[in-house]
């Protein structure tokens, strides 16, 4: 009985020393993974601070559609960087270099799934920055005439002679639109000849 008793006396304690010195081992990088997670969180902080700043001078307010999506675009990057850092600071480097190489492979196929959402996107900056194209227009697009009533990121409304609002992906209007009643100004997202 006393022999049972004093190998699982020794077992906990040999669980506890080993225990011990697995955090001592560990503290050092536990610590400056904290201080890396810590300096980067203010380092996020300001830059995108900086950049809401920046796009907010480049784009006016009613465009603020496109200040967060960049800001949310640009933090999503470097938060992912930071985990991929901290993962190497803890001793995970392998996993960090297979986690960034997964990211891209899942990254480009994403992209290419929603190549026509992407697309829609950038043809809707496009299309908020075109000092041409703007609410109230009345504009000539490929399937639609009519008054421009709103330009999202996505799609664009425009109020057709009947009065019925017609929704039109941004891809198609900037392909070639025409705005009508002032001498014809036209805007083509693909060709020249503006």
């Amino acid at each position: 009985m006393a022999t049972g008793f004093q190998f699982l006396l020794e077992t906990i304690q040999r669980t506890i020393n080993e225990f011990a010195v697995g955090i001592q081992t560990a503290a050092p990088r536990i610590l400056t993974g904290l201080v890396f997670l810590a300096l980067a969180y203010v380092g996020i902080r300001l830059l995108t601070g900086a950049l809401r700043r920046t796009l907010g001078a480049v784009y006016p307010d009613e465009q603020g559609l496109i200040v967060d999506l960049g800001v949310t675009i640009a933090s999503v990057f470097l938060w992912f960087a930071v985990a991929l850092t901290l993962l190497d600071i803890f001793g995970m480097g392998e996993i960090a270099a297979s986690l960034g190489t997964s990211a891209g492979f899942v990254a480009l196929g994403v992209s290419y799934a929603l190549s026509n959402m992407i697309a829609d996107t950038v043809a809707g900056v496009y299309l908020l920055r075109d000092p041409d194209f703007n609410p109230g227009d009345e504009v000539k697009s490929d399937p639609v005439t009519g008054t421009v009533a709103a330009i999202e990121l996505r799609k664009t409304r425009f109020r057709n002679a009947d009065g019925d609002t017609v929704v039109v992906a941004n891809r198609d209007v900037e392909k070639k639109w025409t705005r009508i009643g002032d001498g014809g100004e036209s805007g083509e997202g693909a060709t020249a000849g503006t």
